[in-house]
């Protein structure tokens, strides 16, 4: 194992990890008190080199580490690293790429919905790792030999993992199935969320187009007042007190001092002052141009039925090639695909369409059947049964 803790150092580790054409990335943060992720260490691990960053380490600079990131001849390798690219994204304003995630790989090769890093190094290599020091604090110095051990083991079997992945994936012909995924994980979209679209990650329990304007404007200046403050957004206004000042849109301190959801004496804070100007910025919108309250398209008329048989479909299509149904479809998109034959979802796109939209709209639409063989459920295609002659009778 070795430690690093200087610019020098993590230079010359980046150097050499730079001369091969893949690095296993991992990353230890904190940002239960922040709303940016506190990069504490990073570890580091190609063919021949394993490295642990000590982020926190004084006079320490990461810049080796984002040209190592930013470094299109080297494919990044991530296990779930949704929240790793996001701690690179925020120190470096960019996306890595390329990018390889095992997570998405093994659902694409048939190790189940999600399956955690630890499970699929035990299945494919057999080693167990301790997961005794999940929990621990990465701000504290110094960290055990235990500890250190535990963040490096997350990148030197990641290798392994790699390999197998990206054989099994080239022996499938799934390799451009991954690639896809990949498409939407390295789409800067992803992670440069504006806090005009703040709104989107909210439940919407509202009815009315007034209060999706203020909760449009209410969302938008607690996502500007988290970043500034560095705080995670609960901290600023909770979800609840969101939706309440939506539905009541107090227009002054003592309607605002009438909400459950508010400390007492809020209404006298600035913020206060700041919410009521959301609420009179959303008023003043002509009502013709309030924003409409999204509404789902409209089920028709057996399309409860028709979902029910898609999730078998699924089922049999996922087991029959030895794929994840996770990662082909969700409930919300077999939702959408009965409403709509061109619903603007993954399932029918890519090789996910090629794999079970197409299928799946044939089911819906009476091209395709389904039936049980007395030991298991097959599709079968419809106009091969009407080709089919009559049984005889007896």
């Amino acid at each position: 194992m070795h430690l690093i803790t200087t610019t020098e150092d993590l230079a010359a580790a980046c150097a050499r990890l730079a001369a091969h054409d893949f690095v296993a990335v991992d990353t230890e943060f904190l940002r239960e008190t922040t709303f940016w992720p506190k990069l504490c260490v990073a570890q580091l691990a190609g063919p021949d080199t394993a490295v642990i960053v000590d982020a926190l380490a004084p006079g320490l600079d990461m810049k080796p580490f984002l040209d190592l990131m930013r470094d299109e001849n080297v494919v990044k390798v991530f296990h779930s690293g949704r929240q790793d690219i996001e701690i690179v994204f925020n120190l470096g304003g960019f996306v890595p790429h390329p990018v390889f995630d095992t997570q998405v790989a093994a659902m694409v090769c048939g190790f189940g919905d999600s399956i955690s890093y630890d499970q699929l190094v035990q299945r494919i290599s057999g080693h167990h790792i301790d997961k005794s020091s999940r929990f621990t604090d990465w701000t504290r110095r110094p960290l055990t030999q235990k500890q250190y051990d535990y963040a490096l083991s997350d990148v030197t079997h990641l290798r392994d993992v790699y390999h197998f992945l990206k054989k099994r994936l080239e022996e499938q012909d799934r390799a451009h199935w991954v690639a896809e995924e990949m498409e939407v994980l390295t789409s800067v979209e992803t992670y440069d969320l504006k806090p005009e679209n703040a709104w989107e990650r909210l439940k919407l329990r509202i009815r009315k187009p007034i209060e999706l304007a203020v909760l449009k404007e209410l969302a938008a200046w607690r996502e500007r007042e988290a970043r500034n403050r560095d705080v995670p957004r609960s901290r600023i206004l909770k979800d609840d007190a969101l939706y309440e000042i939506a539905a009541d849109q107090p227009k002054d301190a003592a309607a605002l001092s009438n909400l459950r959801s508010l400390s007492k004496g809020f209404e006298r804070s600035r913020a206060g002052e700041e919410i009521l100007a959301c609420v009179a910025r959303a008023q003043a919108i002509p009502r013709d141009k309030l924003p409409p309250v999204p509404k789902g398209k409209p089920m028709p008329d057996g399309a409860s039925a028709a979902v029910d048989l898609m999730k078998v479909l699924l089922k049999l299509v996922c087991e029959q090639n030895g794929v994840a149904s996770k990662v082909v479809a969700t409930v919300d998109e077999l939702d959408a695909i009965a409403a709509d034959d061109e619903a603007d979802v993954g399932a029918l796109k890519g090789w996910r369409r090629e794999l079970f939209g197409e299928r799946a709209l044939e089911l819906k639409h009476g091209r395709l059947a389904l039936s049980f063989d007395g030991r298991k459920v097959i599709a079968i295609e419809c106009e091969s049964m009407l080709r089919k002659p009559a049984p005889k009778k007896a």
